[in-house]
């Protein structure tokens, strides 16, 4: 038996967590993939995340990666932006991700084009695409979706498109949140009709600790998942 209070414990869960919505919908258990989200964990925690197998980490800002990269180089650990990544951090981001999931402007595209070419390394990137209404939520407009697909297969060879991800609406209203996984899927179903030369729209990045069943339910091939793994952030007080 693995004790629930521990990383392992709630690891075990998750995963069978997975597994339930998978069967609910009708899924295989392998068509989704966990991305544990390390942001504001420190090395130990990320040690005894290594310790149970995992080698992928989902953080918020590139210094942070950069700080945790440094630490444990050498292990073969993989760090994915996705969080809202700044114009000027575009070369942290080329220098240390593996993938950014949060690419949702010409801009940036731009700024990593440049600094992947100045790295000469290719990134893989997923398109995040707003769906729920709040102000504080990033993401680009669905109808500027294929345009911008289009944009990168001609300009920016450095990026690799393979999906996309969005944020739900924080809502106690189940109905809500799956509205705005099903907007994405859909979206993600009219644009692979284009077949853009290039452009992959495999992965479905949606789903986080408090929704990703009902993403799953919904078609999401990716949960991201913090705190029900490695426990109650602790952030500093505000100054």
């Amino acid at each position: 038996m693995i004790a629930e209070d521990t990383m392992a414990g709630r690891l075990a869960r998750i995963q069978q967590r997975i597994r339930e919505a998978c069967e609910r919908a009708g899924r295989r258990p392998d068509s989704v993939t966990l991305l544990p989200v390390s942001k504001t964990f420190g090395e130990d925690a990320l040690r005894e995340a290594m310790a149970l197998g995992l080698t992928r980490f989902g953080e918020n800002k590139t210094q942070e990666i950069r700080q945790k990269a440094v630490a444990l180089a050498g292990h073969g650990l993989k760090w994915v932006l996705i969080g809202h990544l700044q114009t000027n951090k575009a070369k942290d981001a080329a220098r240390d991700a593996a993938e950014v999931q949060s690419l949702d402007r010409v801009e940036l595209a731009e700024a990593l084009h440049r600094r992947l070419q100045n790295e000469g390394r290719t990134l893989d990137v997923l398109v995040q695409v707003k769906t729920s209404p709040e102000p504080s939520k990033y993401g680009m407009a669905p109808e500027d979706v294929a345009p911008f697909l289009r944009r990168i297969a001609a300009d920016f060879p450095t990026l690799h498109v393979r999906g996309l991800m969005t944020l739900a609406v924080n809502s106690p209203d189940p109905a809500q949140v799956r509205a705005c996984f099903r907007a994405l899927r859909e979206l993600r179903d009219r644009l692979a009709q284009e077949r853009i030369p290039g452009v992959s729209l495999d992965r479905l990045s949606m789903g986080m600790s408090g929704d990703f069943e009902l993403a799953i339910e919904e078609g999401s091939t990716e949960v991201r998942i913090g705190s029900a793994i490695f426990g109650a952030r602790s952030y500093p007080d505000p100054q």
